[in-house]
C-alpha cells in the first residue's frame, strides 16, 4: 500500500493506493471528503437485434436460463448441509457421518428428486459447479461423504462417460465468470 499526501494552507489532500484501486481524501475547512476510485469493470450491453448477429449472446441467454433454474437447488443443498453440520461435527465415526449425510440426501430427494431428474446434462453440470460455489466442496467430495469412496469413484467414472467431472470446482474469475456474473445479477434482482 502506498500513501501520497500534499498539505497546503487551509486544505489537505491524500491518496492511498491499495489492492482495489485508489482512495483519496481531502480536508477542507475541517471537513473530510473521501473519494474512491475502483477498478474498471466491463458491462455487456446487448442490442435488440443482437440475437441474429451474435450466436455468443444467444448462448449467454441460454446459460442465464439454466443458472436461474438450478441456482435455487444449489442454495438449498448448501442450506441443508449447514443445517446438518452440527450433527456431522458431533459424529465420531464414518458410519455416523454417512447416516447423517443419507438423511440430508433423503430430505433433498424426497422434496426435489422428481424435478432434478428432469435437468439436462448442461443444467446438471452447472448445478455441480454451483454446489461447489455455495458449499466450498466439490460434488465428488460430498458424494464421497454421503456414499463412501468406492461409490464416488463409480459415479465419477459414469460422469466421465458423459463428459462431466464431479471433481470440477467453481472458478469465478476463469471459465465460470459468466455464471458468476449471472449469479450476481440474480442476487441484485436484475434478472
Amino acid at each position: 500500500m502506498t500513501f501520497i499526501g500534499i498539505f497546503a494552507a487551509g486544505s489537505c489532500f491524500g491518496q492511498i493506493m491499495g489492492e482495489n484501486g485508489y482512495m483519496q481524501w481531502e480536508i477542507r475547512s475541517g471537513d473530510t471528503v473521501l473519494v474512491t476510485y475502483l477498478k474498471e469493470i466491463h458491462i455487456r450491453i446487448a442490442k435488440k437485434g443482437a440475437l441474429k448477429i451474435k450466436p455468443q449472446y444467444r448462448e449467454y441467454l441460454r446459460l442465464q436460463r439454466y443458472v436461474k433454474k438450478v441456482y435455487p437447488y444449489a442454495l438449498l443443498a448448501a442450506s441443508k448441509l449447514k443445517e446438518y453440520q452440527v450433527e456431522l461435527d458431533a459424529s465420531t465415526s464414518d458410519s455416523e457421518r454417512r447416516r447423517v449425510m443419507k438423511k440430508v440426501e433423503k430430505a433433498l430427494v424426497d422434496k426435489y428428486g422428481a424435478e432434478m431428474k428432469n435437468l439436462t446434462i448442461n443444467q446438471g453440470q452447472i448445478l455441480l459447479k454451483l454446489i461447489d460455489r455455495e458449499t466450498g466442496r466439490s460434488s465428488y467430495e460430498l458424494l464421497s461423504e454421503m456414499r463412501g469412496a468406492f461409490p464416488a469413484v463409480i459415479w465419477q467414472g459414469l460422469a466421465s462417460i458423459f463428459g462431466q467431472n464431479l471433481k470440477s470446482t467453481f472458478d469465478a474469475k476463469g471459465e465460470d465468470k459468466d455464471i458468476e456474473e449471472i449469479i450476481l445479477k440474480i442476487q441484485r434482482g436484475l434478472i
